[in-house]
């Protein structure tokens, strides 16, 4: 198994639109504490998305709906504290970014100040587009978030692709060419059919990341937890799994108890004197 890893820069927004001129894919994974930033960043990975998923692997909810802005301020944190060289972006929660556009801004500059990420992301399109601009304009890096948004699932009913019809498709188009005349730096384009995300990838100049959202997109997010394996009863087709912790973790506990019971740890050069 082979590593990348080069020298060591700290990736800006600028720096991804130049990866994407040059046809350098971009690398991004979530995180969501210290201890994984840290890992994720010393490994060289481009960027780091402190993902509203933290609804879901870090509290168990069933869906992203009910993390709060405190929350997600703690968790984008926590990610800041471990990181030298990644570009950091967090999710703007349900409910922050929905119409009232000085509401908007005002969590955005929450986040900012009181976490230090680089920038944040913001679902949905044309409706909050007066939203996107005010926080653009005050002089915070925005992300979009188009095709499935899990934020809207209780209007959807489904996690099924999104925009597989041609009404749907023309809008996400719009949506893509609006967000990048407003001046958001990049998009995030999840469960979209793979032909339609080359497309928009290939008719706007800033980066395009997918999740599920096939090749053609100019670089690639997974949750942490299920490309490392941590999450192995969710399985959606778009995901790689490039370890197996779950079990790794569950033998390493077993092993633990085990000496524990039979009082083989700690022993003497494992004990003070």
């Amino acid at each position: 198994m082979s590593t990348y890893i080069e020298e060591k820069r700290k990736v800006t927004s600028h720096i991804l639109w130049e990866m994407k001129q040059r046809g350098e894919k971009i690398s991004m994974l979530t995180a969501y504490d210290y201890s994984m930033a840290r890992i994720i960043d010393q490994a060289g990975i481009d960027c780091i998305l402190i993902g509203d998923s933290a609804s879901n692997t870090m509290a168990g909810n069933a869906t992203t709906l009910p993390i709060t802005l405190d929350q997600m301020i703690y968790h984008a944190k926590c990610v800041v504290q471990g990181v030298e060289n990644v570009f950091v972006i967090a999710d703007m929660p349900f409910g922050t970014c929905s119409g009232d556009p000085l509401k908007s801004l005002s969590s955005a500059i929450r986040m900012m100040k009181e976490t230090g990420v680089n920038a944040i992301k913001i679902e949905g399109g044309k409706e909050i587009q007066e939203d996107i601009r005010k926080i653009i304009d005050a002089g915070i890096p925005v992300m979009a978030h188009l095709g499935l948004m899990p934020q809207s699932i209780n209007k959807y009913g489904t996690y099924g692709v999104r925009a597989k019809d041609e009404k749907e498709a023309k809008k996400l188009i719009e949506d893509c060419l609006l967000m990048e005349e407003l001046g958001c730096f990049g998009i995030l384009l999840e469960k979209i059919p793979a032909s339609l995300a080359s497309i928009i990838s290939r008719k706007i100049k800033i980066p395009t990341i997918g999740i599920g959202a096939g090749n053609g997109a100019d670089g690639q997010v997974l949750v942490i937890q299920d490309a490392m394996g941590m999450n192995k009863n969710f399985a959606p087709k778009f995901v790689r799994r490039y370890a197996d912790l779950e079990s790794t973790m569950r033998e390493a506990t077993l092993n633990y108890i085990q000496d524990v019971k039979t009082s083989s740890f700690p022993n003497e050069s494992e004990s003070y004197k």
